[in-house]
């Protein structure tokens, strides 16, 4: 088994990300309270940026391939933070199926290495729900040129 060193800066990262994520699930579940979804994307992109740099964050953003993702990602965070939470949070799902659908299959793969976690990722109904997300992705991508480089 493979192991790697996790420096502090990468784990205060993912920290960041993970309250981030339960942030803006939280803001969801309180009928898209703008305070909690406005906290919860703070948190996720300076969670995203400690956890992978900020070079690599700004390449990510600002690759050819991930502008519409990106645009509408930020868009989505705007309109969060000046109060239209609801289309803000359309805006924003778009955008991040649209910058992070080449992430599934490495995301399914992971969970169902996690002991607890992999144990129910591997159940017939959860991995075949993981199965059609991950060519849901694949078709919008050859569809729609979602990460295609133009």
């Amino acid at each position: 088994m493979m192991s790697f060193e996790m420096s502090d800066r990468k784990k205060i990262g993912l920290g960041l990300t993970g309250f981030g994520v339960f942030f803006s699930f939280l803001g969801i579940i309180f009928f898209f309270d703008k305070g909690l979804l406005a906290m919860g994307n703070v948190l996720f992109i300076s969670g995203v940026a400690l956890t992978i740099g900020l070079k690599s964050s700004a390449q990510f953003f600002m690759k050819r391939s991930n502008f519409k993702g990106t645009v509408s990602f930020g868009a989505g965070f705007v309109l969060v933070i000046i109060g239209w939470a609801i289309l803000g949070m359309i805006l924003e799902a778009y955008g991040f199926v649209v910058l992070f659908s080449g992430f599934w299959p490495t995301l399914a793969v992971f969970l169902q290495k996690i002991p607890i976690i992999g144990w129910i990722f591997q159940q017939p109904l959860v991995r075949s729900v993981c199965m059609f997300i991950t060519v849901f992705c694949d078709e919008m991508q050859n569809n729609y040129g979602f990460n295609a480089s133009d």
